[in-house]
Parts: C-alpha cells; structure tokens; sequence
C-alpha cells in the first residue's frame, strides 16, 4: 500500500481527482486530494492576498496535520510548481514527487515565466480585463481538448485563478533535491506538439535522469481516463 497525496492543476479543484482516488483506494492506497486555497470548493476563500506560498501551504498543510509519511505526491499542469516548493520544505515526508505533465521549476522560476511571454501577456490581459486584476479567468478553448462527455462535466466546474500564483517564482533551497522523481509526459499521437510550453520542463526531467515516461493522452488525461491513471501512478511504486 502507498499514500499518495494528489495536487490539481490550475483552474481545478480537489474535486477532479475523484475517480483516479476512488480507483487508487480501491487498490488499497491510501489517497488524499487536497483543494488548493481560492479553487474549488474554496473558491469563497480567493483573495489578492492567494499567492504560490498560499498553495504550498496549503498541501504542507495536509502531509503535517495528517502525520503522513513515505508519501508519493503528485502534481498535475501547475500543480508541478506547488508540488516542487512542497517538496523542498518537507522532503522527509516524501517516497517521490510525481509530475503528470506538469511545471518542474529551477530556484526562482514561476509557472508564467516557465510558460514564456505570450502566454503571461494574455494571462495578464484576462486577468486585467475579467478579474479584477487578480483573477485569471479559464483561457482554454471550450472543450481543452477532451472528449464530449467528458468536457461538459469538468470545465463547468473551473473557476477563475490567483494570478499572484502563477508570477510568483519558486523559492528553493535545494533541500528536497535527493527525493526521487518520476515525469509523465502526455503527447498526441503526432508526438509532442510544437511550442508546448510543458516541453522545457518535460527536458529538464530526462537530462535529469529521472524515471520518464510519455504516454499518448490529453493533458487532463486524469478526467478523461482516471482508471488510466491510476494504474500509471502505480507503476511509479516500482521504478527504481
């Protein structure tokens, strides 16, 4: 049996990881989706005063209240950021840090930076022009890419995001850095698409040497094939 603790990406919520944790328990781990602070069902809770720490916190929150350890976390799109900060603050709670296709930072990245100018000009173009200056509202297209069905239940249920969190860079100290790691890169069936702004981060994991594997899904293959995922997030319990 395992623990895992399993962090959403932007937009999302603890909530759209059900299906995966229902799959994972029924396995017999143990499974914990924590709600980052200003999404989901906190969403009341968003504020200016939301910024990366605040998400940080919030999944160090769990991993110290809940006394867990040998802990395999799990970030998924910018849940990679919190998740590497997370891990640099408690790596001796941590059995290994999983990205699902997620952001990997360097000491001083944030996830917009990682991302490249463009898209931070149009985060920050919604943001000024839809939230207030502080929220960014859902900038995909209406379906992100998944299937029908799928896309009708899940982008519904997105709310707006602390733009405060996606400048704010990642403080590291290097203390999380023995922590093994695993990359899951998600392509299309043509390969990985030009101009990804995953692909910098997707290079840092295999020059790093780190257990990587790519597999042909949508982004948020986790919505449209949890028991999929579940099975990939076992498979990281035996890599070396």
């Amino acid at each position: 049996m395992a623990t895992f603790v399993l962090v959403h990406g932007g937009w999302g919520g603890g909530w759209e990881w059900g299906e995966v944790a229902s799959s994972l328990r029924s396995r017999g781990h143990d499974v914990h989706t924590p709600t980052l602070t200003g999404l989901g069902d906190r969403a009341h809770l968003a504020s200016r005063s939301v910024r990366l720490t605040t998400h940080v916190d919030d999944v160090v929150a769990v991993l110290v209240t809940e006394d867990l350890s040998d802990v395999v976390l799990v970030g998924q799109s910018y849940g990679g950021v919190v998740v590497t900060v997370a891990a640099d603050r408690v790596p001796e709670r941590l059995r290994r840090v999983v990205y699902l296709d997620a952001f990997v930072p360097s000491d001083g990245d944030s996830c917009n930076s990682l991302c490249g100018p463009a898209w931070t000009r149009r985060v920050r173009e919604l943001a000024a022009e839809h939230g207030d200056g502080w929220q960014v509202p859902l900038p995909f297209s209406d379906d992100m890419g998944l299937p029908p069905a799928v896309a009708a239940w899940y982008v519904p249920r997105l709310v707006a995001h602390p733009l405060a969190t996606l400048d704010d860079p990642a403080e590291l100290t290097g203390a999380g850095d023995a922590v093994p790691r695993s990359y899951l890169r998600y392509v299309g069936t043509d390969g990985e698409p030009e101009g990804d702004p995953l692909a910098g981060s997707a290079r840092r994991a295999r020059d790093a040497g780190w257990h990587y594997l790519e597999v042909v899904g949508p982004h948020d293959l986790h919505v449209s094939d949890p028991e999929r995922t579940a099975t990939l997030l076992e498979g990281v319990l035996v890599t070396g």
